[in-house]
């Protein structure tokens, strides 16, 4: 049983109840899957929920954006849970389209966009796409909309249940924690988030449980030394992923290969995936800059940022982090400048670090102030 969290409830009670609520008012309901660990509880739950006569199966959507630069486990296992979707009764958008996307090799380029399945580069693609899937949509405009803001659009008639947890990261739990309130519950618009409770330890217990095969990759990261808590796949060009493709060469010999001619810069990840490019904090890099001084790297980067800060998203970084120390400079210590430092040089185009950083420093400063008034109240 997954673990308990409130009274005798189970968080899979409560992802169980909310699925069937959304179900409730005969409305579509959009299912956001990704083949990743989150999205396999999510829709496997759905599909017992379904199997078991609680929701109707024929208002559900499930919909994968297929982001080209993904692993073949990955793919393997989407279609694995296409075809128990498509014989529970529901339906199954399998997108492959020309969205705009984020690259961390073109961190140095004037564009740093990525176009997925890009129509003039089809030579060089990573994968093929699947014959069945959707390769155009009259509410997409090609090549200027990333994904989210396609769904926003197209999954605009009905609601949309999605797997994000608030455990995954700070700026998720201050995301969501803002959204909550006594009117909307557990939604935001036509948003609804059944597992966002769920903690690591709930995700890998219901798939053992349960059964699930996961993807392959989780398990050659794990034996590559990441931890339980950074075991997330996306696609190559994301900061997250980019990382560990040199440690997955091991495991996929030509990968290298097809990454690098579809994005020549690919190779930075082989010189440089032990460095600040991809906010690696490693043993040996710790040691290389132990007596690094990184606040007076950050003044120095932004002393001279025409300089060190060439293309637009680059430049935005470079305002926000200068506001950043306008209003909290006074209070920051020396330790939150290396992820200042961290967050210039890797780039940060949905500024989610920054937000990390504003969360932490209010975390890290709000406790003392709250201790310091709770005892004056207890002394009152």
């Amino acid at each position: 049983m997954v673990v308990k969290r409130e009274g005798n409830r189970t968080v899979l009670a409560a992802a169980q109840k909310r699925i069937i609520n959304a179900f409730s008012n005969g409305k579509k309901v959009y299912v956001s899957f990704s083949g990743g660990k989150d999205s396999l509880c999510l829709l496997s739950i759905t599909l017992k929920l379904a199997a078991e006569g609680k929701i109707d199966p024929s208002l559900m959507i499930v919909e994968f954006i297929d982001e080209e630069a993904i692993f073949e486990c990955i793919e393997r296992t989407v279609r694995e849970w296409r075809k128990k979707v498509l014989l529970t009764g529901g339906k199954f958008n399998w997108f492959c389209l020309e969205v705009k996307h984020f690259c961390c090799f073109n961190h140095l380029e004037e564009d740093e966009t990525f176009i997925c399945w890009d129509s003039s580069r089809k030579d060089v693609w990573i994968r093929q796409p699947p014959p069945f899937a959707l390769r155009e949509h009259p509410r997409l405009k090609n090549r200027k909309n990333t994904y989210q803001e396609f769904l926003v659009k197209h999954n605009a008639d009905g609601i949309c249940i999605t797997g994000v947890r608030m455990a995954e990261s700070i700026q998720r739990s201050k995301y969501m924690a803002n959204s909550f309130s006594s009117k909307t519950g557990l939604a935001r618009g036509n948003m609804v988030w059944p597992i966002y409770d769920w903690k690591d330890t709930d995700v890998w217990r219901y798939l053992y449980e349960q059964n699930i095969d996961i993807p392959d990759i989780y398990l050659y990261l794990y034996q590559t030394g990441s931890r339980l808590n950074e075991l997330r796949v996306s696609q190559f060009f994301s900061v997250d992923t980019a990382k560990s493709l040199v440690k997955m060469n091991e495991y996929y010999p030509d990968l290298m290969d097809r990454i690098i001619r579809r994005e020549p810069n690919a190779y930075l990840a082989a010189l440089y995936w032990d460095s600040e490019m991809f906010r690696r904090s490693t043993r040996n890099r710790n040691a290389l800059e132990d007596k690094k001084d990184y606040k007076a790297e950050v003044f120095k980067l932004l002393n001279n940022s025409r300089k060190h800060f060439v293309t637009k998203g680059a430049m935005e970084n470079a305002r926000g982090i200068i506001q950043l120390l306008i209003k909290y400079g006074s209070i920051i210590d020396l330790s939150m400048y290396k992820a200042i430092y961290d967050c210039l040089v890797g780039g940060d185009p949905k500024q989610r670090t920054l937000r990390a950083i504003i969360t932490n420093i209010n975390m890290r400063y709000s406790k003392p102030y709250n201790a310091k008034r709770n005892k004056g109240n207890t002394n009152g």
